[in-house]
């Protein structure tokens, strides 16, 4: 080896040198990259969950003997760090009980002999009690009439029932199906909750109940499929759902759900693909003409190169691309993070103050387009000397990609600045996944895409899931298919007030 070195010009050796630094250094930065990628993957397996950025605490500590001039700027930079802090309230003492809850009252007097005494008044303590489900037997008894005659008999008419020639009662299947998708309580622990109160029922009976209570309420389901097409603003995304396959014995499908949310008058529609494919949100999407605002999955990017359709870009998700960067840059994901944080005490603004569309409009032209002007020059020259794959580069590539989609909503103040509120729509999707961990067929999966689009609906609307269902399995059968949508949560809502 020596010999053959010695046998090289300078040149040569030179080349050989030149290319090994070359070769070390692209090591370097792999080892680096990789380095970070782990840092980031920890932090998301293993950190703090909330999307709320702080800044360096360690910043607030300034140097002894600075310049006044220093001083000031520093003290502004770290004033602007403070994270934007709701301030706890007051504590008025325990809370109010219910106004609208019966009351039992239990009277009770001092021991002993009272006869040479006078009640001059009365102390009332009050606490909120409970018992546990009460289950009952609703007999019906039809008498029936005969002619005297003989000419003929007459029955009074059972009312509909929800699942034909079935012992449950529209209350029991209600409560079934929001213990399972409101509060995530699957129905093998229902079972033995019947079995405490001497109930016995089979799984299979509890699992056909279920199944033919969604059934019922198809055609509420289509109607809203129908509507949720005509909306003029439509938030999109998707969370996956594991299937049992029965083409594989024993294996589960990645299924989708896509769940589509109307911000402008709080309409949610869950809807079940097997696949996440650009095929998926084809039914709802096909026609679809307006605002589509989504998040940067590609398939999305299909829809929205249609002539009818304005794409927005979700602020949140560019947020996220920045927050993991903090790791690797911190001082250029800072200086991201705090324009990014300045648009978002913008939209606090017009929250709080209830502004109109129109002046939301003008208060984000005045304040929020500066910021993005301002944002974009620095990342249209920052991503010029910053390594692709560095996770900052990837940040700022993210949104640059993105730039005209996450400054559309300035330009109508009906818009939200990101997709937060359709990705709150599908937490219950997360929670449901930890308890029952799957759905047995595809078409269970699209029934359970029903319901959860009801009680999403109802969330938004704040109307008890349980009274609605149990309303709406009772008439759903009898009601005119002219009036059905008086059948929405929301609808439900005027009509009981």
């Amino acid at each position: 080896m020596e010999t053959a070195l010695e046998n090289l010009s300078k040149e040569d050796l030179l080349k050989i040198i030149s290319g090994n630094r070359q070769t070390i250094s692209g090591h370097l930065q792999e080892i680096d990259h990789l380095k970070e990628q782990i840092a980031m993957y920890k932090r998301m397996q293993f950190g703090q969950k909330r999307e709320r950025f702080e800044g360096d605490p360690n910043q607030a500590m300034l140097p002894f003997g600075a310049e006044l001039q220093v001083l000031e700027v520093q003290q502004e930079e770290v004033k602007q760090k403070i994270e934007y802090v709701r301030k706890r309230p007051n504590h008025h003492g325990r809370a109010k009980l219910p106004s609208h809850l019966p009351v039992e009252e239990i009277e009770i007097h001092p021991e002993g002999d009272l006869t040479a005494m006078v009640c001059i008044g009365k102390e009332i303590t009050e606490e909120l009690e409970c018992e546990p489900a009460r289950f009952f037997i609703k007999r019906y008894i039809r008498f029936k009439y005969a002619a005297k005659n003989g000419e003929g008999v007459k029955i009074a008419e059972l009312p509909e029932r929800v699942i034909d020639k079935g012992i449950p009662g529209a209350g029991l299947l209600a409560s079934i199906l929001t213990d399972k998708y409101m509060d995530h309580l699957p129905l093998y622990r229902q079972k033995q909750r019947f079995a405490r109160e001497d109930i016995q029922i089979a799984a299979s009976t509890i699992e056909g109940w279920t199944r033919q209570s969604l059934e019922k309420l198809e055609p509420l389901y289509h109607q809203l499929v129908f509507d949720i097409k005509t909306k003029g603003y439509l938030q999109v995304d998707e969370t996956p759902i594991r299937v049992m396959d029965s083409d594989k014995k024993g294996a589960c499908h990645q299924g989708y759900y896509w769940v589509y949310h109307s911000p402008l008058d709080g309409t949610v529609l869950f809807d079940y693909s097997p696949t996440r494919g650009s095929s998926a949100p084809l039914p709802i999407l096909s026609n679809f003409k307006g605002y589509l605002q989504t998040d940067g999955y590609v398939v999305y990017q299909k829809y929205a190169r249609s002539k009818d359709i304005t794409h927005l870009a979700c602020w949140a998700h560019s947020r996220r691309e920045f927050e993991r960067a903090l790791d690797n840059d911190r001082p250029r994901a800072e200086k991201a993070l705090l324009m990014i944080q300045k648009l978002y005490a913008v939209e606090r603004k017009i929250r709080e103050n209830g502004m109109t569309a129109n002046a939301a409009k003008d208060l984000r032209l005045e304040e929020s387009l500066p910021i993005i002007n301002e944002l974009g020059k620095w990342i249209f020259e920052e991503i010029k000397t910053t390594l692709p794959k560095s996770q900052i580069g990837k940040a700022m590539a993210y949104a640059y990609a993105r730039w005209d989609a996450l400054s559309t909503y300035l330009y109508d103040g009906a818009l939200q600045i990101d997709n937060n509120l359709c990705e709150n729509a599908l937490r219950p999707i997360s929670l449901g996944r930890k308890n029952y961990l799957f759905a047995g067929s595809h078409e269970a999966a699209q029934r359970s895409a029903m319901i959860y689009s009801f009680f999403a609906i109802c969330k938004k609307h704040e109307v008890n899931p349980y009274k609605w269902l149990k309303y709406t399995l009772e008439n759903i059968m009898s009601i005119n298919h002219k009036k059905i949508k008086e059948l929405y949560p929301q609808n439900f809502k005027n009509t009981m007030g």
